[in-house]
């Protein structure tokens, strides 16, 4: 009866759940009296998004509805990642997003640190941008979930394959 249980450590954005939030951000911007005959807009193009609007405050209030939006939809915003606001065509202002896709490197040493640290009965392996923990108890397992749901990482962590 030593059979191993085991789950991954993954990092993903739904990105079908992202397109719905960001047409209901559309949708929004477009009803709103603030934003009436404003260039405001959001394109998601390949891994990025792009917001851009008339200037820095109209800016910062799209990427407010569209936060309000995608945590509405259980998309977190950890896995942002903002670059500079720079100037666009026709005095607008434009700010690029990149979706961070799963676990990288540094927050991997983080993690296995972490679960090192808690001297739980467990083994960790890095598959890519994964990472697989493995056991002998649930229990164990559990307590590594909740640990690392508590633990102040920059990345929003999904627990998948749990067997």
């Amino acid at each position: 009866m030593s059979s191993e249980c085991s789950f991954d450590i993954v990092s993903k954005v739904d990105l079908q759940e992202l397109t719905n939030a960001i047409q209901q951000a559309e949708k929004e911007i477009l009803t709103r009296f603030d934003f009436k005959g404003s260039k405001s807009s959001i394109k998601l193009e390949k891994d990025q998004l792009v917001v851009i609007s008339d200037d820095e405050f109209k800016l910062q209030n799209v990427l407010d509805i569209m936060h309000a939006k995608m945590t509405k939809r259980g998309i977190s915003v950890k896995n942002l990642e903002y670059s500079k606001v720079e100037p666009a065509a026709s005095s607008t202002v434009r700010q690029k997003i990149s979706m961070k896709q799963g676990v990288d490197q540094e927050n991997s040493k983080k993690i296995n640190i972490l679960i090192r640290d808690s001297k739980l009965k467990v083994k960790t392996q890095v598959q890519g941008d994964q990472i697989r923990v493995t056991g002998k108890s649930r229990d164990d397992l559990q307590a590594v979930i909740s640990l690392l749901r508590k633990a102040d990482i920059s990345l929003d962590l999904q627990f998948v394959n749990l067997k």
